[in-house]
């Protein structure tokens, strides 16, 4: 770390809760692990070191690359490390789980851990913190109510799509996708008090492709259709104010 001592304490806090989390959350399928190496995480000063060494995408505000998670402390945020929190959770699924890389799952399941709110230096998982990406880009959706009138709008990018990656380009579309793979995620683990939950966690451990998740979970079609009703149950416009893309 290059950070100012008690911002490398934050984070550590904040690290170490989402290692506990996560292996909790995921218990049953990750096998202990008494001896294992210690996970690694570089700290930056700030933005600007950070960006002096990244060798990753040129917007990004932190990354993983084995065996190394790279952030930095956000002294001007609210939640100064939920960049890391994301990125760490990458780390875990390669690290420690190992479950297979599925981008929409992965992203998701990041997204999921990312977003949730730190209270007294504990992850309270799916609690949302709105300060935190992709959560303050949902005011920006202008969902109609209608699924099918969104999808033709281009306002949403349908799930069969978002599971195979043939969607419109991520580039063009960066954030809409982040708020599909968190919204799913958080979706299948919370919906009627985790309908989904069991079944999900499942997935994960397997490659999340279509025909598996219409076996473990049910048609994608209908999943869809629920799925885009929770996602406007998170839309309270004035919890979420619109903030810069990722």
């Amino acid at each position: 770390s290059n950070a100012a001592p008690e911002q490398t304490a934050r984070v550590a806090q904040a690290v170490e809760s989402l290692y506990a989390a996560y292996t909790v959350f995921f218990g049953e399928r990750i096998a202990p692990q008494a001896d294992a190496p210690k996970l690694k995480l570089m700290l930056y000063r700030n933005r600007a070191e950070f960006e002096a060494h990244n060798t990753s995408q040129p917007w990004a505000e932190a990354y993983y690359r084995a065996p190394w998670s790279h952030a930095y402390y956000d002294v001007g945020e609210k939640n100064p490390y939920h960049w890391m929190l994301h990125e760490a959770t990458h780390q875990l699924r390669n690290e420690v789980a190992p479950f297979p890389k599925t981008k929409w799952i992965d992203e998701g399941v990041a997204s999921y851990f990312g977003t949730s709110r730190l209270r007294d230096g504990k992850l309270a998982l799916g609690e949302i913190d709105p300060d935190t990406y992709p959560i303050w880009q949902l005011r920006g959706l202008d969902l109609t109510g209608d699924l099918q009138e969104d999808i033709r709008k281009g306002r949403i990018i349908p799930l069969r799509d978002l599971m195979t990656d043939t969607g419109p380009p991520i580039a063009q579309h960066v954030n809409l996708y982040y708020v599909e793979y968190w919204s799913l995620s958080h979706f299948l683990f919370h919906y009627r008090d985790g309908k989904y939950a069991q079944q999900y966690r499942a997935l994960i451990a397997q490659p999340g492709a279509p025909e598996a998740f219409e076996r473990l979970i049910g048609p994608i079609e209908r999943i869809q259709e629920e799925w885009y009703a929770y996602l406007r149950t998170q839309l309270p416009p004035a919890r979420y104010p619109i903030k810069g893309s990722t």
